[in-house]
């Protein structure tokens, strides 16, 4: 018992330290995502391409601590008439997973 008990600090650090890694990415670790994901076929970081630009939307939602977890949402459950007619579809867990949805959307945040 009293290894169990000793293990679960180091595992719960080490947790941590997963997530706080995984928190902040750079570009190329976005792209990798981003790509995966199947985002970058309506997305650039620049242009206007289906959808808009990464940096289009960091600065629509600049200063907004609620963007975050707003555009996960819209991620996760599509989205329409927030940038035109033409609507987002959902991204399931099965293509992007939370962890690296929420990476990517503070990467974008960050542009």
């Amino acid at each position: 018992m009293k290894i169990r008990i000793a293990a679960l600090p180091i595992a719960c650090a080490l947790a941590l330290m997963s997530v706080g890694a995984h928190g902040a990415i750079n570009d190329k670790k976005a792209a990798e995502i981003l790509t995966k994901g199947g985002c970058m076929a309506c997305h650039t970081v620049d242009k206007k391409l289906v959808g808009p630009s990464f940096k289009e939307v960091a600065k629509k939602h600049k200063g907004d601590k609620k963007a975050p977890a707003g555009i996960a949402k819209k991620v996760r459950q599509g989205s329409s008439g927030a940038y035109g007619q033409i609507p987002m579809p959902p991204n399931p867990t099965s293509k992007i997973n939370d962890a690296d949805l929420k990476a990517v959307v503070d990467w974008v945040l960050s542009k």
